[in-house]
């Protein structure tokens, strides 16, 4: 369970959100939503343990985060707005460097089964730089195949991903809220999942 206590964040001298407070359950996704500089990508990197909020605190089951960091992080993929990849690596490599930055040793036959999932193994050992923008989404998100972690955040996910894409992702998500995974994400667009996985929140003061 990932239980938030009245977080409070500020950037420039302005206030982002204040008392922000939400708890998450297995089998849950909540969809954050706001205006753009409403702090959602703020909220996130706090949630992610990458940001320190102002006052407020986070519990991963029922313990301050920054006491029980390892713990916390070893349940954890975060995924942040930008897709992260290495343009002179293949994508293949990339992945590679990504599971193991995350302190994970895939298989081969993993690896070739993630990037097939996401419509990339025909481009596994292409440099990444020849990708799409899609593509190179595809790619970050090929990680939800590959890592049994049961938190998942998830910043802007859908970004220039198609129709076909989209579903992928969607039927993903389901399938690890169904396993008792949880989520939090933001996105512009409406996911298809779901409602009895789906909530929605406004972040914001």
């Amino acid at each position: 369970m990932l239980q938030v206590e009245a977080l409070a964040c500020q950037r420039g001298g302005r206030w982002l959100f204040d008392h922000f407070t939400l708890t998450l359950i297995p089998g849950e996704l909540i969809h954050l939503q706001g205006v753009n500089g409403s702090g959602k990508t703020s909220l996130l990197r706090i949630l992610a343990g990458l940001s320190s909020p102002e006052s407020g605190i986070v519990r991963w089951n029922g313990v301050d985060i920054q006491e029980c960091r390892d713990e916390y992080v070893s349940h954890l993929l975060y995924l942040g707005h930008q897709p992260a990849v290495k343009d002179d690596l293949t994508v293949r490599e990339n992945l590679q460097v990504s599971c193991r930055l995350a302190g994970l040793e895939p298989s081969a036959e993993s690896l070739r089964s993630a990037l097939e999932e996401t419509g990339l193994l025909s481009r596994s050992n292409l440099p990444a730089r020849v990708l799409s923008q899609g593509q190179r989404r595809r790619l970050a998100l090929s990680r939800l195949w590959l890592e049994n972690r049961r938190l998942w955040i998830l910043d802007e996910p859908f970004t220039a991903l198609d129709v076909h894409a989209t579903q992928l992702l969607e039927r993903r998500l389901e399938a690890h809220l169904a396993a008792g995974g949880m989520v939090i994400l933001t996105t512009h667009q409406q996911p298809d999942i779901a409602e009895d996985y789906l909530r929605i929140l406004g972040v914001g003061t």
